[in-house]
This record gives structure tokens, sequence and C-alpha cells, in this order.
């Protein structure tokens, strides 16, 4: 159980940092459409956090509080949104859920049967969803 505990805990991790990494680039976001579909995005992790959370509580775990070494990644998308741009954060933005894709799926097999569940019924899909919308915006933002 403890295994699976560290695991969730860098699922959450993650999540955070993509709840962190999704608001510095709603600050920057040029058009309303793209703000909302962001806002989504941003939400649908915020959910991913409050899920992992829980599960983490109810197995006598302290759920992380911080993005940790992942909060680097969102202070990269802030220098890159001011820098370089609309295009250049959502190019970051499906970086990172390119990697919250591969974290889930590379867990999944560690994780205890219960975990294993969460992750493949709820977060794991919630992930695939969040994926394909930014990579469907990248190609709609980069194809303009």
């Amino acid at each position: 159980m403890a295994a699976s505990l560290d695991r969730l805990n860098a699922l959450l991790r993650g999540e955070i940092s993509a709840v962190e990494t999704y608001s510095q680039v709603i600050e920057r976001a040029f058009s309303e459409k793209l703000k909302t579909t962001l806002l989504n995005c941003q939400i649908d992790h915020v959910k991913r956090v409050k899920l992992l959370k829980n599960r983490i509580i109810e197995l006598g775990g302290t759920p992380a509080e911080d993005s940790g070494m992942w909060g680097a990644f969102a202070k990269m998308v802030e220098g890159s949104a001011t820098v370089f741009g609309e295009k250049a954060a959502i190019d970051i933005l499906e970086e990172g859920e390119d990697h919250g894709l591969e974290s889930y799926l590379h867990e999944m097999p560690k994780l205890d049967e219960a975990d294993y569940l969460l992750v493949e019924t709820q977060l794991l899909p919630a992930q695939e969803v969040t994926h394909r919308i930014i990579r469907d915006l990248k190609h709609e933002v980069f194809a303009a």
C-alpha cells in the first residue's frame, strides 16, 4: 500500500502542476474561446486532483500539497507564454498532456487493484480527453 500511496502522490503532483500550468496560460490567452477551452481542461485536472487527494486520504496517506519538481514546468510556461505567445503556450500544454498520459500509463501496472481501477476507469479516460482537446486545439491554432 505504501508503494501505491507514493505512486498516487506522484500522479497528484503531476495534476497539481497541470492546474498551475493552465492558470498561467489562461491568464495570457488572447481569445475568449481559447480561455473557455483551457478553463474546461483546467477544471478537469482540478477534478482529478480531488479524486487523487480523496483516495490518498482514504488509504491513510497524506496528499501532496504542491507540484514538487513539476512546478518548474508551470514556471516554464509562464516565461514561454510571455516571450513567444499563445502558440508556444499551447505547444507546452500539449507536452504536459503527453507527459500526464505517459505518467498514468507508466504507473498503472504498479498500483494495487483498487487504485489500478481508479486510474483505468476515471483518471486515465479524463486525461485522454484533455490530451485530445489540447492536441486538436494545437492543430487548429497552428493551421490558422
